[in-house]
């Protein structure tokens, strides 16, 4: 089959190499663009979230490039994700798409369907393909995260502006392209080595801020507007919360053994929100109240406009922030956001920032004047 699926930020080179070891032939739709956002759109009800119009582009422009089939992730809970797949596949039937729609998810209790979607994915390949093309999948998802972690290190450090980013792409389409263990081993080793050589150890203490928020607003740099970036520009060390090879591992192989519960999450949430409210709504609150324990020096909180695990979130950290005493921004993307608001309300935010640590540093030395 010739399988499309929406993208989340850079997991399509591990989602590229598990399609080939299942036996199908990956269409990875163009990485998102104003065209994306208004085909999807145009066919979305109304008052669907930015992540539904963005994921539906994609699946359009997949679709676009010759694809027969398409790939959805499902989900349950509070959290509307759960009817995404059915909606866009309704959507798609409309709009006379003649394609398979198959939506992964974590079977609950109907296990007949959950056999069919699995034999349906698994195709014509045998063991040993499917074997290599799991553990390729799962080795590239490890470097692209771990080359992405040391991108938000270096990137406020740089040496020469840009550098990071340009290094960081070029050495993520050579591992998109390997074909061996080793020659992700390889890729891996010059990554780590290249992006360290890019950082100027002289650069003085930077600010840290913690990203948190709706899991796919995170990580897909469309939707949040290259948060990550526009943040090292502004000399801002950023701490990820959020890990796809984490995510898949607990919501996904846990989940499905029964083996995962939300405990840890619950005991840093303590005091302020105790359950489960979909999405990653308590993942937010315990994550923000770790944060403060790191001594970051802010967080910024991102989600989709009518995001409701994320709306709860967002009443609770006021409380989180004047407790544990550290600042938090609340940002709320939708399409008619523009990229001016987006930047003046980072700038502002890191200007805070920087206040209040010269603040600090003066009254920890004793030599602060007021007036």
């Amino acid at each position: 089959m010739k399988v499309t699926f929406p993208h989340l930020g850079n997991a399509y080179i591990a989602i590229e190499a598990l399609l080939e070891g299942l036996g199908h032939h990956p269409i990875t739709p163009p990485l998102g663009t104003r065209r994306t956002l208004e085909w999807g759109g145009k066919y979305s009800p109304e008052e669907t979230c930015l992540p539904f119009k963005t994921i539906l582009g994609n699946m359009l422009e997949g679709i676009e490039l010759g694809a027969d089939s398409v790939y959805m992730i499902g989900g349950w809970g509070p959290c509307r994700l759960g009817y995404y797949a059915e909606i866009q596949r309704i959507i798609l039937h409309d709009l006379g798409k003649q394609v398979e729609f198959v939506t992964l998810e974590v079977p609950q209790k109907n296990y007949t369907v959950a056999y069919r979607r699995l034999r349906n994915v698994l195709g014509n390949t045998n063991v040993a393909r499917l074997a290599r093309g799991c553990r390729l999948a799962w080795a590239k998802l490890k470097v692209v995260e771990q080359a992405e972690t040391i991108a938000l290190q270096v990137r406020p450090r740089e040496k020469w502006r840009g550098a990071t980013s340009l290094f960081l792409e070029e050495q993520l389409q050579k591992l998109r392209n390997a074909q061996s263990m080793g020659a992700v081993r390889r890729i891996e080793i010059d990554t780590t080595e290249g992006l360290r050589s890019l950082s100027d150890d002289s650069t003085p203490d930077l600010l840290r801020v913690g990203i948190i928020g709706e899991i796919y607003t995170v990580v897909e740099p469309f939707v949040n507007s290259r948060l990550e970036e526009r943040l090292g520009y502004l000399g801002v060390e950023v701490v990820r919360t959020i890990s796809l090879r984490r995510w898949v591992e607990e919501h996904i192989f846990l989940n499905a053994l029964g083996l995962y519960n939300y405990r840890s999450l619950k005991r840093s949430a303590q005091g302020y929100l105790h359950r489960f409210v979909g999405g990653h709504g308590l993942e937010s609150v315990a994550r923000s109240v770790d944060l403060a324990k790191e001594n970051l020096d802010g967080i910024i909180h991102i989600f989709p406009m009518s995001c409701m695990p994320e709306i709860m979130a967002q009443a609770i950290l006021p409380e989180v922030s004047r407790d544990m005493q550290i600042p938090i921004l609340s940002l709320i993307v939708d399409e008619h956001a523009g990229e001016t608001g987006f930047q003046t309300r980072l700038e502002a935010f890191v200007d805070l920032l920087q206040r209040r640590v010269r603040v600090g540093e003066c009254l920890q030395e004793e030599r602060c004047t007021l007036g």
